[in-house]
C-alpha cells in the first residue's frame, strides 16, 4: 500500500469511526476529531457518500445526520483489520528507532526537540519521550487542523515555533519532502533528525537538497 492510499484510506477509517460514534455531529465537529481542514474533510465525506458508505439524513433546523449504510459498516471493519495488521510491526519499527534516535539526543546534549508531522509516528514519539528527559517542544505543521497534539502545541509556522535543539521528522505523507523543507529554514541539516523507521537516508536527502 503507497503513501497516498494508505493516507486515503486511514482518513476515510477516521470518518467512518467518527460518524459511526455520532451522526449527529456538524462538519466543523467532523473535520477537527479527523485532525485535518473543513475542506478536506467535506471532500471525504462526500466521496464515502457517492461511494454508498454514508448517508444523510436531513434533520430539523438546517441540520444533517449522518449515518453507516450496510456497505460503510463493512468498508470500516475492512480498513480495520487492514491498518490493525501493520500497527504491530510499525509500532515495534518505531518504538526501537526512537529509542536509538532519544539515546543520541541525551548522548549529545539535544535536550529540546521540536517535531515535524502529526502522525502515529508522532503519538508513539510523544509517549516514548515522556520516559527520557527530552522536553518536546511541540509540532510543526502546517496542513492540520487542530492547535495541539497529546496536550502539545500544533505550529502552522515556522515563525511561530519555538526554538530547537533538534528536529525530529514525524510526518508520514511526505517525509523526505518535510526533511528537505526543514533543512532548507534550519540552513543546518545536522539538526534534523530522522527516525530510521522511516527509510530515509540523512546523507542521499541533504545531496538532493543541496542539488
Amino acid at each position: 500500500m503507497n503513501e497516498s492510499h494508505s493516507k486515503e484510506e486511514r482518513l476515510t477509517l477516521e470518518l467512518l469511526d467518527v460518524i459511526e460514534r455520532d451522526g449527529d455531529i456538524s462538519q466543523r465537529h467532523l473535520a477537527s476529531q479527523m485532525g485535518v481542514a473543513l475542506g478536506l474533510a467535506n471532500l471525504y465525506l462526500k466521496r464515502c457518500v457517492k461511494k454508498g458508505l454514508v448517508k444523510i439524513k436531513e434533520a430539523p433546523a438546517n441540520r444533517y445526520f449522518y449515518y453507516l449504510t450496510p456497505k460503510g459498516f463493512a468498508e470500516k471493519s475492512r480498513l480495520t483489520a487492514r491498518f490493525l495488521s501493520s500497527s504491530l510491526t510499525f509500532y515495534r519499527q518505531s518504538v526501537e528507532s526512537l529509542s536509538d534516535l532519544y539515546d543520541s539526543c541525551e548522548n549529545n546534549g539535544r535536550n529540546r526537540l521540536l517535531f515535524c508531522g502529526v502522525s502515529d509516528l508522532a503519538e508513539i514519539a510523544l509517549l516514548r519521550a515522556r520516559e527520557t528527559k527530552l522536553t518536546v517542544e511541540g509540532i510543526y505543521d502546517p496542513s492540520h487542523g487542530a492547535r495541539e497534539f497529546l496536550g502539545r502545541p500544533i505550529f502552522k509556522n515556522w515563525h511561530m515555533c519555538p526554538k530547537a535543539d533538534a528536529y525530529v521528522i514525524t510526518g508520514l505523507g511526505n517525509p523526505l519532502g518535510l526533511f528537505k523543507e526543514v533543512a532548507s529554514y534550519l540552513g543546518d541539516s545536522d539538526r534534523v533528525l530522522v527516525p530510521r523507521v522511516l527509510g530515509i537516508e540523512p546523507r542521499q536527502a541533504v545531496a538532493e537538497t543541496n542539488g
